[in-house]
């Protein structure tokens, strides 16, 4: 079937039309309504991540079933689903239920070349690579009955749920999936995007006493105080170290990194006290530090965390009970796009003008 696909090559996504072909049978054609945009779509798009090439952006997508393969039980046409991560489902780590550790995550979500890629989309008969099993920034997604969640309930307007299959779910999954403070602990979160903002408000439900954002632009500060964050440090006016084992008269018990900056990194190890743990989400790269001096001695744990460590189709529907008790208002990071309007979508996150853009593909963007 013919459909609209914003396709990346050499540095640049364009809205073309090209050709899904027959879905598996265990894979499902999903009309999309909208699409998160997130920086892990710029990353493949300016060649940061390798993938093959060209390649279909969209890793946060939401639409409606509109066919399903002949061996799909879960599913059926009609309904309303979130897609996201894909994984393997059989290797020891999905088999013991922590599939964003899955052992084949980058071939399954990236792909290897485009000889491997798994993808159902062609330009005119030659392969266009698949992005995170969905491909979503497009009118129409394949994807895999394992990593679609199915939405049950209809009042909620499903172009915003997009954004939980991956940014969202990172950041408040790193807090509660991995972290899991206890009442009345402290949590320091660097950098104030959509996925440290959505680690704000993971704090807030797991009730800690000191939530502490760190970033600098003063609006994205501003923001963390509305979602949840009892204190914010400005890191280019004041030692977010010094404030932080002030504030928390010690130390915080957990700190978040999400803002990709090498140097923030050594920041969130040295704003923990003593047996704390610092998650790494963002993409940092090199860092150089001296390992005894800065974990040894005062027992502090140093992670990694993909995916907030999450289960989709266990925390996504978590996720939505909370967005409608009004614990989890996600929404007010969202600003919807229209499907011609890609490249403004882009400015405005990179410029911090929106912290999480949605691609609709209709006219109606709430």
């Amino acid at each position: 079937m013919d459909i609209k696909a914003y396709v990346s090559e050499n540095e640049k996504a364009e809205l073309k039309g090209v050709q899904l072909q027959e879905i598996g049978a265990d894979e499902l054609l999903v009309k999309i309504t909208g699409t998160g945009l997130c920086h892990t779509d710029l990353g493949v798009m300016h060649a940061a991540i390798p993938t093959p090439s060209p390649i279909v952006l969209g890793h946060e997508g939401a639409g409606v079933v509109v066919k399903t393969g002949e061996s799909v039980t879960e599913f059926e046409e009609g309904d309303r689903v979130v897609i996201s991560f894909n994984y393997c489902g059989k290797c020891a780590n999905c088999l013991q239920g922590v599939p964003s550790a899955c052992e084949n995550f980058f071939r399954y979500n990236f792909g290897e070349s485009m000889e491997t890629t798994d993808s159902k989309v062609v330009d005119n008969g030659k392969k266009i690579a698949n992005l995170f099993g969905q491909s979503s920034l497009a009118t129409h997604s394949v994807c895999n009955e394992r990593n679609a969640v199915k939405i049950e309930d209809e009042s909620i307007d499903l172009a915003l749920l997009g954004p939980l299959a991956c940014g969202i779910q990172t950041g408040v999954g790193t807090v509660l999936n991995k972290l899991e403070p206890g009442f009345g602990e402290s949590i320091v979160i660097f950098g104030c995007g959509s996925v440290g903002l959505s680690a704000v408000m993971g704090a807030n439900l797991a009730h800690c006493k000191h939530i502490i954002a760190v970033d600098v632009q003063e609006e994205r500060l501003s923001m963390a105080e509305e979602l949840g964050a009892t204190h914010v440090i400005n890191g280019e006016k004041d030692d977010p170290v010094k404030e932080v084992q002030r504030i928390t008269g010690g130390g915080a018990h957990y700190s978040v990194e999400s803002s990709g900056v090498p140097a923030v990194v050594l920041q969130a190890i040295r704003s923990v006290r003593a047996l704390g743990t610092i998650a790494v989400v963002g993409a940092a790269g090199e860092l150089e530090f001296h390992i005894h001096d800065e974990l040894i001695p005062s027992n502090k744990t140093l992670v990694g965390v993909v995916e907030g460590q999450s289960v989709p189709k266990l925390f996504i529907p978590e996720m939505i009970t909370y967005y409608k008790e009004g614990k989890l208002p996600f929404d007010k990071m969202v600003r919807k796009y229209r499907m011609d309007e890609l490249d403004n979508a882009i400015k405005d996150m990179e410029s911090g003008k929106t912290y999480k853009p949605v691609i609709v593909f209709d006219d109606d963007r709430g």
